[in-house]
Parts: structure tokens; sequence; C-alpha cells
């Protein structure tokens, strides 16, 4: 393939000076139209999704007869960043690296797998029914697309997702599952001089919560729950009638997730304190990413590229989530960070590495030409 780095940059700037973050439905929008094109201007079939109050998904397929997806590619729209931020720090780069929110997760990884089935031989294209998923919600755990997502996932061979590769280049093997729950209380108010024994307080009851929630950590397996953020009461003079607390539950092992869910929903059961009523809300779940056999097979294949382009392909288990884990629970081979390499992630010094971006595409490449023999 004859690639220029120069285009490739022009190309990513646009996607990455418009702000997007996830529910920023109007920047999503430009997002998935500027997408939609290339795969046009490439012959493929493009179908917009509506995925409710997160905004516009794309599936777009070269084979849209086909009843069954050789490779399913995934890759998402959104980033975390507020209205304002493309403006504040739009995308630069000097010789080693490009900067601005979202350019390693993940719209570099966008337009990397565009640039792959450009140049992709014909042979490998013709045999190959490929389909690639863009979501526009995947920073808030795929709350809107993520039944959309498992659907079309459902007919596919293989899943590769084009995050960015960690910073040491490393693809990912593995990912943790994530649950995050909204805990609310609801008490009985009361005057705090006049008659305190009347109310109930919502607030004693969370923190009773908060300590009961530490003690299902096992850092030893991998099972963590974090009380992020807490509210709650009205005045230092009123006993408190309603406090909330947000928990973040990360874990290697689904069987264990399981036990902390059902533990959580037992204590509603049984309040700390008499007359509070406890609701449990769980507002986002990925399973987690464990390689299976099939994937171990795919893993070779991708080291077996590596070796004959040159690249030592090296694999992390990591602690974020992503939408691989919602395809590889079903069963399928699926491999993540395939996109270029990058990191500073969610913050205002993420990268991404221009050297790697021309021999990531062309392992993306060979790994699809790969499966093509199969």
């Amino acid at each position: 393939m004859s690639f220029s780095l120069n285009n490739y940059l022009e190309e990513l700037r646009p996607l990455i000076n418009l702000d997007c973050g996830t529910l920023t439905v109007d920047g999503i929008d430009v997002v998935a139209t500027t997408m939609a094109q290339k795969y046009l201007d490439l012959g493929w079939n493009v179908k917009r999704i509506d995925c409710g109050i997160a905004g516009t998904g794309l599936e777009v397929r070269n084979k849209p007869q086909a009843d069954h997806i050789d490779v399913m590619l995934i890759g998402h729209m959104d980033t975390v960043f507020p209205v304002g931020t493309a403006a504040a720090r739009p995308m630069t780069h000097d010789n080693e690296r490009a900067y601005g929110p979202g350019v390693s997760d993940m719209k570099s990884g966008l337009l990397s797998v565009v640039y792959a089935l450009r140049d992709l031989d014909p042979t490998a294209l013709d045999a190959l029914s490929i389909c690639v998923c863009m979501n526009p919600d995947e920073e808030i755990g795929s709350l809107h697309s993520e039944t959309w997502l498992k659907s079309v996932a459902v007919n596919a061979k293989h899943v590769l997702v084009a995050e960015a590769a960690r910073a040491d280049g490393s693809l990912v093997k593995a990912r943790k599952g994530m649950a995050r729950y909204r805990l609310s209380f609801h008490g009985k108010a009361a005057h705090a001089g006049n008659e305190p024994q009347n109310g109930r307080s919502a607030i004693t009851e969370m923190a009773h919560w908060i300590l009961a929630i530490n003690t299902l950590t096992d850092f030893d397996s991998g099972t963590t729950l974090n009380a992020g953020v807490v509210s709650g009461g009205t005045g230092a003079n009123i006993v408190p009638d309603f406090a909330e607390v947000v928990v973040d539950v990360r874990f290697w092992d689904n069987d264990e997730y399981a036990a902390v869910d059902a533990q959580i929903r037992t204590l509603t059961e049984t309040p700390f304190v008499d007359g509070v009523t406890i609701t449990v809300e769980r507002e986002a779940h990925k399973p987690s990413m464990v390689p299976s056999p099939q994937t171990e097979v795919l893993m070779a294949q991708v080291e077996a590229v590596g070796k004959e382009l040159g690249i030592d392909i090296t694999w992390q288990a990591v602690g974020g989530g992503s939408d691989a884990n919602l395809t590889a629970v079903l069963g399928i081979p699926t491999l993540d960070g395939l996109g270029p390499i990058g990191a500073g992630f969610h913050s205002a010094d993420e990268w991404l590495d221009l050297a790697s971006i021309e021999p990531r595409i062309r392992l993306l490449q060979q790994v699809l030409v790969k499966i093509s023999q199969q």
C-alpha cells in the first residue's frame, strides 16, 4: 500500500476537532456521516442504527446479503470530553506524536480500519464477509448499543476491536469486567434538634453500606468495589431522608461478580437502620474478557503475522473495559488493541504514536488475509 502520513493526519484532523463526547449527539452524527461517506466511497453497504439518546451507530458491510460474518471490526465514535474541549485543544502533532481529544481513543482506530480495508488484498476481500460496527456510547458502557452489537456479533466468527495498542505496543487479550450501581437510600426527615429520634437517616444507612461494600473487595482475585460518588442531605440540622452512592465494580471472574451482585441485592432486605429502604439500579455492566482456546488460536495467527512484518507482538491484560468484553462473553474469539499505539486516554495528555500508524494498518490487513486463508 502507498501510505502518506500527512494525508492520514489531515483525514484524522476533522475527527478530532469537534466535540463528540458521549451523548453529544450532534458531534457524533458528524463523525458518523464522515465515516459513512468513506465506506460509501468504497462501495460498501452502510446502515445507520438508531441508538436512542446516544445517537447514531453505523453498521457497514462489504457483503450485506451474507448470512454470516467472517470478521466483525468494532470501534466507537464517542469520547469522554465535554463540549468546548475541541476548541480549547485541537489536534496538534510534532515529529513523533499527535495530540488531541480522542486521538488514540479512538479516532485513529476508526480511521486505520478504513485504511486497512481500502487497500486490502482483493482476494482476501472477495473471500471475507466483513462487518464494521461503530457505536456512539462505548465510553458509558455501550448502554444504548449493546443489544445491537450483540445481535450482529452472534453471526460473527472473529471479532477485532480497533482500540489503541498500549504504550509499549502490546495488544489486548483480556479485559476486566465492570459494573456500575446507583444505590438510593430513602429514610425519614426530622428536626435534628427537636426530634432526631423520629428521623431515619439515609446517610447513616449509606455509610453502613459503603463499609459493607468495601468488605466485598478481593485484591487477590481482582474483584474490586469502589464507592466513588456520594450525595445526600439538605442541611446539617435535618435528619436526611435521602442519600445516594455510585459504586464501580471491576472483576476477572464473571461467576465471582455474579456472587457480588447477589450480595448487594440481598443487603437491601435487611437495612442497617430500621425504616430506611434501599433501591439498587445497575446502570452498566460488561462481562470480563478472558481468552478462550479459540481466542488463543487467533492470537497465534496475529503473532505469526507480526513475525512476518517484523513487529514483536506482546499481549496485556488490562483493567478497563471495551466492546470486546461484550463479544468475548458470547464465546466469539475476540482480540483488542488493533489500532495504532497510544496512551494518556481520557486525559489532556492523550497521544498517538505516529511511527506506529502504518505498521499497525499493515498488521490488521495481514491478519485479515490470514483469516481469509483458513
